[in-house]
């Protein structure tokens, strides 16, 4: 790969990112991903050249850390170049290196070259991943180079693995490429890199015919060279789009196609979010991920399905969804309604996992989306490995006899009656007060105790009160209806109360999180003084949350101090370590996040107009999984008033 003195037109996007820059007051760093579609095509070469080119150009440049993998012509571009030795870690007796991230911050050069952003960091790393060392580069206001191959992208994750039948295990969200300001492909042949990979210019000649037979295979190349032109042309587009909307250039421009997908706890959500971002991706479309949830719902739900609820949300965030939670009477009406109130043209959903009989008494979500879907199109994605059940996320139910015991009591309380004034009475009479234990085992308890007690109803109303006695014979025929009657009876009293008890554990739950917030709201707008806002906020949180909390604002030298707390606090030099970091970066780390989790508290910084006050630390007083999506909305609104109202009232510690 050589350059050539071919005009530059990415000389005449600079300066126009230069003056667009210097109208919105810009801070962070800026991105630059070398995109290939496969080990092996040039993108750290082409790296370095850039490198070298912009130390000619009085760019201050540092490599953070760059793999050559023994390539001769790779690394003799790095000579002359400014490399930052890496900083040994030690795991299981193992000596690791990784890239210095906290020399580089003290160096701050004007721009950073890091290989290779889909890496896995050591387990004692500061952040699980190298893209999370280049995200608080970027924040640090320092611009970064770096490699990335398309299979390493989580939304290409599962057709990767479709092609190449590989699991990949190291991938970047697809919000961070959105981060960046210019991504250039760079590309090659299949057959050019073939040859390469035979001439040794890629992996040693052992390795090299291990993957000719496995990953390098020519059908797999071509492939996933698609995948990165497709991947690099939308890029390409919304940078146009982009730049026409910032400079107001009027041209036609329509959206006909909005995509909406819905997600659960269970696993198989994530390969239908993945498949619709990338319909979306491919129409240039918005797309919706939409979970319909209830309190019903997060009872039944175990430990393990929370968590992947909380992860499934996650994902769709990162793959840029507009996310939404809702709550409803059914799943398909509710969505639905979204649907047609956002203007959604087509819903992806995935085959149903419940048994026919699951299917039969709870009804099927897909049959009622196809059903009622009107104009909208329904897509179904099938899943060859799709388990046919998922027990292992429901909780199991406890078997409690209890209500068994005492439905039975009532129906042979009342047959007793029966029995001894059926001489006075007609049976019709008994049967109606039969209903009375039908009637109410199904609002007490669920359908199937509802349906239990219409069953012994009907028996014992057969055997002993309709002649013949003590058979179950009928003697006539018009006794009959009344047995449907009990069971239609059982059936639509217990989905009423269901829906009654749903409706207003919901009403209890939203009811209870708008309290909260409106009384820290009013609590905080009557304080006299920054100490009295503090502890206000401190002791809602923890009320909130039942948690441990800690407020820490920086002095006049920028050192944070414990200013509020709550709790007996073990806090430590590490976790204030951790609160500092916060505070110098304005994101979120420590436990349940993906950036220093093995901190025991998790820390929210306290902005205002992307400038930080303070950071607000927590952990629950129980063991606890991850925060629910509506708790971790009301924890980000408690921290942006808190920010707020630091904003116009501290002032540094002396």
């Amino acid at each position: 790969m050589t350059t050539d003195n071919r005009p530059n037109p990415e000389e005449f996007l600079r300066r126009l990112q230069q003056e667009e820059e210097t109208q919105t007051g810009r801070t962070t760093g800026r991105l630059k991903i070398f995109l290939g579609f496969c080990a092996g095509v040039g993108k750290t070469y082409r790296m370095l050249e850039e490198a070298e080119l912009a130390v000619k150009h009085g760019i201050n440049t540092v490599i953070g850390v760059v793999e050559t993998h023994g390539r001769e012509e790779t690394q003799a571009l790095l000579a002359g170049l400014n490399i930052l030795p890496r900083k040994p870690v030690d795991y299981n007796g193992i000596r690791l290196e990784e890239m210095d991230i906290d020399k580089l911050l003290v160096l701050k050069p004007d721009l950073v070259i890091v290989d290779e952003l889909a890496h896995t960091n050591a387990p004692s790393s500061r952040h699980e991943k190298r893209y999370q060392d280049v995200q608080e580069l970027l924040n640090a206001g320092i611009n970064v180079f770096s490699t990335l191959n398309i299979q390493h992208v989580a939304s290409q994750l599962d057709i990767v693995q479709q092609l190449s039948y590989i699991t990949i295990h190291e991938a970047v969200p697809d919000s961070i490429l959105e981060l960046a300001d210019e991504i250039e492909l760079i590309d090659l042949t299949p057959e050019k890199l073939l040859e390469r990979l035979q001439e040794g210019k890629i992996y040693i000649p052992e390795k090299a015919q291990r993957a000719m037979q496995k990953f390098f295979r020519k059908g797999n190349l071509l492939a996933l060279r698609e995948l990165a032109l497709r991947y690099t042309a939308k890029h390409v587009d919304e940078e146009i789009l982009s730049y026409k909307q910032q400079h107001e250039i009027k041209t036609p421009w329509s959206v006909c196609t909005r995509l909406l997908v819905g997600f659960s706890s269970n696993p198989t959500s994530e390969r239908l979010m993945k498949i619709t971002h990338r319909m979306a991706s491919d129409m240039g479309a918005d797309w919706h991920a939409v979970h319909v949830e209830s309190t019903h719902q997060q009872i039944e739900l175990s430990d393990k399905a929370r968590n992947q609820l909380e992860k499934n949300t996650r994902l769709a965030e990162e793959l840029g969804a507009k996310v939404a939670l809702l709550s409803g009477n059914g799943i398909a009406d509710t969505l639905i309604a979204y649907a047609k109130t956002n203007n959604v043209t087509l819903i992806v959903a995935g085959l149903s996992y419940r048994s026919r009989w699951d299917e039969l008494f709870k009804g099927s979500v897909l049959n009622e989306l196809t059903r009622k879907s009107g104009a909208l199109d329904i897509l179904i994605v099938g899943n060859e490995n799709q388990p046919k059940r998922c027990e292992q996320y429901l909780k199991p139910h406890k078997k409690e006899t209890k209500p068994y015991l005492i439905s039975l009591l009532l129906v042979a309380l009342i047959v007793a009656v029966g029995c001894l004034t059926r001489a006075w009475f007609d049976p019709f009479n008994v049967g109606m007060l039969l209903l009375l234990p039908v009637v109410a085992s199904s609002i007490l308890w669920e359908i199937k105790v509802g349906l239990f007690t219409a069953l012994i109803a009907i028996a014992a109303f057969d055997f002993f009160l309709i002649p013949p006695f003590y058979t179950f014979a009928m003697g006539d025929l018009k006794y009959l209806p009344s047995f449907f009657v009990f069971i239609a009876i059982a059936v639509i009293v217990s989905l009423l109360a269901k829906g009654v008890r749903w409706q207003t554990e919901t009403t209890r739950h939203r009811e209870r999180f708008l309290s909260s917030l409106y009384a820290f709201s009013r609590d905080v707008m009557s304080a006299h003084n920054i100490e009295e806002i503090l502890e206000k906020a401190s002791t809602h949180i923890s009320e909130a949350f039942q948690s441990e909390v800690v407020i820490l604002l920086p002095d006049e030298q920028n050192q944070l101090h414990v200013v509020e707390k709550q709790g007996t606090l073990g806090f430590n030099e590490k976790e204030k370590a951790v609160a500092l970091w916060v505070y110098k970066n304005g994101v979120h780390a420590g436990r349940n996040t993906q950036t220093l989790a093995s901190a025991n508290w998790h820390y929210l910084p306290l902005k205002s107009e992307n400038t930080t006050f303070g950071v607000l630390g927590f952990t629950p007083t129980q063991q606890a999984g991850f925060l629910s999506s509506e708790q971790q909305r009301l924890l980000d609104s408690f921290a942006n008033i808190l920010g707020l109202f630091l904003k116009k009232n501290t002032r540094p510690l002396a």
